[in-house]
């Protein structure tokens, strides 16, 4: 057991149904109906391998495509093919939930055998609408049609999907209720990852905070810098625009309307108050660019043209955060310094990357764009761990306790029989 929560060291298998609840959502080519990136697919192989190989009977959950936009869902089929390619083991799929079919098809699993049902979000209880509005408790959620139809036919109860365990959702903290549970291996070597670099990180520790989407990363911001567990952190992206914007540094209009659009204006006045605490341990752009007639120009703080957007950090920024990498001994990453996608703007977020590529530091990546960074310039074996969680991994560096994590802590104390 490890943080309260049982392993797969912990549990016995054998001929046990098990249901696996694994997070293989990935980009799908509609046009083709294959998926376009099997990172995460990958990354829970060692689990279901273990757990077939121990001679369990092994039910698949997983959700795919947005829980917000329904247009987004898409059946996991896909998915059991790369499994069974991945594992060299057939890997069956059921286009069926915890209907009649699904639940036949739980029961008629050998010692060994691996089903995949089809998403779950075809289940409404298992979308963030219902998640949001209703707020179930996790006594409440086992009581769920999901939970309902499938915990009656299972023994054990296995999570590996740390990348949703922010999620408080029936296939992710309903079973625990109900059944003796475990962590499957992804989600303890994650879980144990993330927890060294806020606990024990090897010193300087280095916190680089970047990209578009920054509520959580001012959280996470504050809870390391109060915490201890960053001895600096270097910002970009609209993090770092932010909290010039509350330094009293002009920013230019543009960017001024593009952070009230968002909704991020409030952050602030946030900003303000973390920079009034920790002021000596935040660094942010002295130099920033933007495209200029079709290319990229750099500009120095305060020289910013009226009607130019800031889109990344300037040269001269990126060789300072250079240095500071190249000396840590850990640095943890969420997000790029800029628009990487664009080669007019991707200067800053590629020389960060390069430093991380070359560093001696211990490295952790986490969150969809960070990893999609990583692969476009070639440092993915350079990396000392990539964490599949984007949103679980912010909100577990906020400090909170996750969903998943206080259920199965829940379900560890269930004796098997």
């Amino acid at each position: 057991m490890r943080f309260g929560i049982n392993t797969l060291d912990d549990i016995d298998v054998k001929d046990k149904t098990v249901l696996c609840r694994i997070d293989i959502n990935q980009p799908v080519d509609r046009a083709t109906g294959t998926l376009k990136d099997t990172a995460r697919i990958e990354a829970c192989i060692p689990t279901l391998k273990e757990l077939s190989e121990k001679g369990a009977k092994l039910a698949l959950l997983a959700h795919q495509g947005s829980d917000i936009e329904y247009n987004n869902f898409w059946t996991t089929e896909p998915h059991s093919k790369v499994l069974t390619g991945l594992l060299g083991r057939e890997v069956r799929f059921i286009d069926d939930v915890c209907g009649p079919a699904a639940r036949g098809a739980i029961k008629a699993l050998n010692r060994g055998e691996i089903l995949l049902l089809d998403n779950v979000r075809f289940v409404s209880e298992e979308q963030t609408l219902f998640e949001t509005r209703l707020l179930l408790s996790h006594e409440d959620q086992a009581k769920t049609l999901l939970v309902r139809k499938l915990a009656p036919l299972a023994d054990l109860y296995v999570c590996d999907a740390f990348a949703a365990s922010h999620r408080d959702q029936p296939s992710l903290c309903g079973f625990e209720q109900l059944l003796p549970s475990a962590m499957g291996r992804l989600f303890e070597e994650e879980f144990c990852v993330i927890s060294g670099i806020m606990e024990n990180p090897d010193r300087p520790c280095v916190f680089v905070l970047g990209g578009a989407k920054i509520n959580d990363a001012f959280l996470m911001m504050s809870a390391v810098l109060a915490g201890g567990a960053a001895d600096r952190v270097l910002t970009g992206g609209l993090v770092g625009e932010v909290l010039l914007w509350a330094d009293g540094k002009d920013i230019g209009e543009p960017a001024r309307v593009y952070i009230r659009k968002e909704g991020y204006e409030g952050l602030v006045d946030a900003a303000k108050e973390l920079l009034a605490k920790y002021r000596d341990k935040i660094s942010m752009p002295n130099d920033v660019a933007a495209v200029d007639n079709g290319k990229r120009a750099e500009f120095p703080l305060g020289k910013i043209p009226a009607d130019s957007l800031i889109l990344d950090i300037g040269t001269g920024t990126a060789k300072q955060y250079q240095q500071i990498v190249r000396s840590a001994k850990t640095v943890f990453v969420n997000g790029p310094m800029g628009v990487f996608e664009d080669p007019y703007t991707e200067t800053g977020t590629k020389m960060v990357w390069d430093a991380l590529g070359d560093t001696a530091a211990y490295t952790v990546i986490g969150g969809g764009d960070s990893i999609t960074a990583t692969k476009k310039y070639g440092k993915t074996g350079a990396i000392s761990y990539i964490c599949t969680g984007g949103g679980a991994l912010i909100r577990f560096l906020t400090g909170e306790e996750l969903p998943v994590v206080k259920a199965l802590r829940h379900g560890s104390k269930i004796k098997q029989t």
